[in-house]
């Protein structure tokens, strides 16, 4: 399997490319791609196959792990999430930005999320994510890359070097970071921080 390798300067994408990476993450494309944290590893939320190779892919027993997905808006959250008021004002507040609000699961969830109570939502401060959400039309599942190095962190060329024959498509987008997204139990009391991360600053 040869990984097709996009590059975006600025964060910015064409629209005949964004098409395209839309149409084959559809088809159940695995994607490397940068997130205002850490590059991270994303497929079509409703494609239970995609899901599968990923979690295969990561380690991740989807029983068990907490899942999260990265949305266009507060809007397409709201479609797979309950959000109460307070947590709509922090949302509308943080996002787009570097944080993963826990919240209760809706009944339109995928069906690879059945049975869960929660899910993490991302809407990350990187406009080619919101924009494979927003063309594509509904969320992807996004999980952290695997590094043991920080260089594999951080080095788009290392990083396709590691996915190259993994993953479908790789999304350059410059160098990436190693502090990942601040997490927000939005289900209890105080919305209490469980990981530290990027501007942790509530």
């Amino acid at each position: 399997m040869i990984m097709n390798t996009v590059k975006i300067w600025d964060n910015g994408i064409s629209g005949r490319t964004l098409d395209e990476i839309v149409r084959a993450v559809r088809s159940g494309a695995v994607m490397v791609w940068p997130t205002d944290s850490l590059y991270g590893m994303a497929c079509d939320a409703l494609n239970p196959k995609a899901i599968e190779r990923v979690c295969r892919l990561k380690g991740l027993n989807p029983d068990k792990n907490t899942l999260s997905v990265i949305c266009s808006d507060i809007s397409q959250a709201a479609e797979y999430a309950r959000i109460e008021d307070e947590a709509f004002r922090l949302m509308k507040e943080r996002t787009p930005g570097p944080y993963t609000f826990i919240l209760r699961a809706a009944s339109g969830l995928p069906r690879a999320f059945k049975g869960r109570k929660t899910v993490g939502i991302r809407i990350p401060d990187r406009e080619i994510c919101r924009e494979v959400a927003r063309v594509l039309g509904n969320p992807l599942l996004n999980t952290s890359i695997d590094y043991e190095d920080e260089d594999y962190a951080v080095s788009p060329g290392l990083v396709a070097e590691i996915y190259d024959g993994r993953a479908d498509i790789f999304i350059d987008g410059g160098e990436g970071g190693t502090t990942p997204s601040t997490v927000i139990d939005c289900t209890s009391p105080d919305f209490p921080i469980v990981r530290v991360g990027l501007q942790a600053d509530l």
